[in-house]
This record gives structure tokens, C-alpha cells and sequence, in this order.
């Protein structure tokens, strides 16, 4: 039997790596004063990548930036239609956040309402200097005005399409993978 979905493998551990340390270096690159910056995760694998990303900073910097994780399921505008069993977990930031540039990370960015709400949960610690918006994936396919600063692959997807990251510290997987998973079209008889 066939598998309604197909798998196209799109980043493997070692490109992850590269990703995770190419934005970091962006990050390095765009702000003088790293005591400044906070890395900020949004659950699930936003948080993993977000402390790679601050460790990458470390590893070449000789110190990392602030951590913290947002989570911004209370602040979905879709909250009330999700399962009553979908967590909500608990936010921790470097407070205060005022005065610093706070880089929000996540694994895939597709329509802009995680970010969205994101945002908004971060609105209610106070008001950073500045936003910028890093993702392991950009998907595309946007329905609101947000657009990542700092990026590891775009790939143009439908909205049938979806991205599959696994990593290795949070799923039960050996090597880190981010897929993208394709429905399968029925072939004419």
C-alpha cells in the first residue's frame, strides 16, 4: 500500500548546523552590543534552535546573548478552536526586555500567526527596542504582514504541503531532518 504522503528531504543534521550558525553570525554581524540581545524561542523547536542559535553565538563570541522562551499559545487567534488537550506552556525571559533587541526564533514560518501572537504575548513584559524575527524555514504563503530577518532555507510550498522538522534532542529521530511532505496525487486509471 502507498503512502498518502511523500517525503522530499530538505536540510539534513549538517545543514541545520550551517543554518543555525549562519544566523548566528547574522546576528553577530547586526548588533555591536550583544549584552543587549536576548534570544527568545517560541515552543516547540523554536526554543531547541533558539538556544543552538545562542550557543553559536557563544562558541564564536566568547559569550551568548540572554535566553528566554515566549509562548504565545494564550495569545492565538485561533485559541479557542483548538483541542482542549493542546499545552500551554510557560513563557521565561531575560526581564527587563526593555532596552534590548529580543530575536524571536522558531523552526518554520508560514502564515505569520504564531509570530503574530508571539508578539503579543511578548507586548505584556514590556517593550524591547527592537523585534527581529529568525526561522529555520521560511514556507511562505503569509497572511499577515511578517517577515523573517534572519533565515536558514525559503521554499515555496502550497497550501497543501507541509514542513517536517525533527530534531534529534526533541523527537524520536537519530539525526536532525527537516522534510517537506507532499499529498499524494491519485494517478489516472
Amino acid at each position: 500500500m502507498n503512502s498518502p504522503v511523500s517525503l522530499v528531504p530538505l536540510l539534513d543534521a549538517h545543514a541545520i548546523e550551517k543554518a543555525v550558525r549562519r544566523i548566528a553570525a547574522e546576528i553577530v554581524e547586526n548588533h555591536r552590543d550583544l549584552s543587549r540581545v536576548a534570544i527568545v524561542g517560541i515552543p516547540t523547536r523554536g526554543v531547541q534552535l533558539a538556544e543552538r542559535v545562542a550557543a553559536a553565538i557563544g562558541d564564536t563570541e566568547g559569550s551568548s546573548p540572554a535566553f528566554g522562551v515566549i509562548d504565545a499559545a494564550m495569545h492565538r487567534d485561533d485559541f479557542s478552536r483548538r483541542s482542549p488537550a493542546a499545552p500551554v506552556g510557560v513563557s521565561r525571559l531575560p526581564l527587563p526586555i526593555e532596552g534590548k533587541a529580543v530575536v524571536l526564533v522558531d523552526d518554520v514560518l508560514y502564515t505569520g500567526r504564531t509570530i503574530r501572537a508571539a508578539l503579543d504575548a511578548l507586548s505584556s513584559y514590556g517593550r524591547p527596542d527592537k523585534v527581529e524575527l529568525a526561522a529555520l524555514v521560511d514556507r511562505g504563503l503569509r497572511e499577515l504582514p511578517i517577515q523573517p530577518d534572519y533565515v536558514g532555507k525559503i521554499i515555496t510550498t502550497t497550501p497543501g504541503e507541509r514542513i517536517r522538522v525533527r530534531l534529534s534532542a526533541l523527537d524520536p529521530v537519530e539525526e536532525d531532518t527537516v522534510w517537506l511532505v507532499r499529498p499524494r496525487t491519485e494517478m489516472p486509471s
